[in-house]
């Protein structure tokens, strides 16, 4: 059954489906990211076999370590690749659950976006894998490719829950190390915590060989502040509670926030990691088409 055509839907009527797998190519269905290029930058070769040298070979394909063990020359042979392992690292911490049970909330969203992210892979010819963490529970599945496999990720994106503390940076570090070649490694996250610890990883990414991306989740009230009263808020995670007066407070929340967005877009423009901030307030599709439209560009 072909997904059906979408202009702009809302995201709580995208969210609010009940088959992610519906969801998803409905989102898909609305990117229309145009040609035949793939969002998923290829890594152009991977190592296929070793073979003596011969006069005339290229130095750089030299094996150093080889000679070092076997006093012989051999040059590293390549084949070219144009597919891509793709791996979703998807925030499950408490913070994700905001506002907390919607249907639209940071987590939901970011489950869609990553639906439709792995639809559109294995589409290509991709392989996709998930990793997810929320406080010492971490879940794994290998990136492969396949309709099988795309539903059975699909199924345990849609049985995520946002509990508890998270541990971006351990998740980024294992999922980095679990790709079997170089790939690109998908956070989606509003990267509340650990900032550090996360920034660390995701540049151990980078040095890894892999292509590194940043999509960061944001939700409405977190970017405007609706309150025009005072107000009791609670850490989603912690569970700390702190009262908020607007009248004396937005405007340094406002700035901090704001500073807050800009540091994580800076880390990420100098550290070659691509990053898009995704308002959970606007239509899946159009803030996904814009991101992915960024990258092939």
């Amino acid at each position: 059954m072909p997904a059906p055509s979408t202009g702009s839907l809302s995201p709580t009527l995208v969210t609010a489906i009940e088959d992610l797998e519906l969801a998803a190519r409905v989102v898909v269905e609305g990117l229309r990211v145009g040609g035949h290029r793939s969002p998923f930058h290829g890594t152009g070769a991977e190592f296929h076999q070793h073979r003596p040298y011969r006069p005339g070979d290229d130095l750089k394909h030299l094996d150093w370590k080889v000679y070092a063990r076997s006093n012989r020359l051999y040059t590293r042979q390549f084949r070219e690749t144009t597919n891509v392992g793709v791996m979703l690292v998807l925030d499950t911490s408490g913070s994700m659950d905001y506002p907390p049970g919607a249907a639209h909330s940071k987590l939901r969203y970011a489950i869609l976006l990553a639906a439709a992210l792995a639809h559109l892979a294995v589409q290509q010819g991709n392989a996709v894998g998930l990793m997810t963490m929320s406080g010492a529970t971490m879940a794994y599945l290998p990136a492969r490719s396949g309709r099988v496999h795309l539903r059975a990720l699909l199924a345990r994106l849609d049985g995520l829950t946002a509990t508890g503390v998270g541990d971006p940076p351990m998740a980024i570090g294992r999922a980095a190390e679990l790709l079997q070649r170089r790939g690109l490694v998908m956070v989606l996250s509003d990267f509340y915590d650990r900032e550090a610890e996360t920034q660390r990883e995701l540049r151990h990414v980078v040095q890894r060989g892999h292509d590194a991306a940043m999509l960061q989740m944001t939700a409405p009230d977190e970017l405007r502040l609706p309150f025009t009263e005072q107000v009791e808020v609670r850490d989603l995670e912690t569970g700390q509670r702190q009262l908020l007066d607007p009248a004396t407070g937005a405007v340094v929340y406002h700035r901090e926030y704001e500073a807050f967005l800009t540091h994580w877009r800076r880390f990420a423009q100098q550290e070659g990691i691509d990053y898009g901030q995704f308002d959970c307030s606007e239509p899946p599709e159009r803030t996904l088409r814009d991101y992915l439209l960024r990258r092939t560009t």
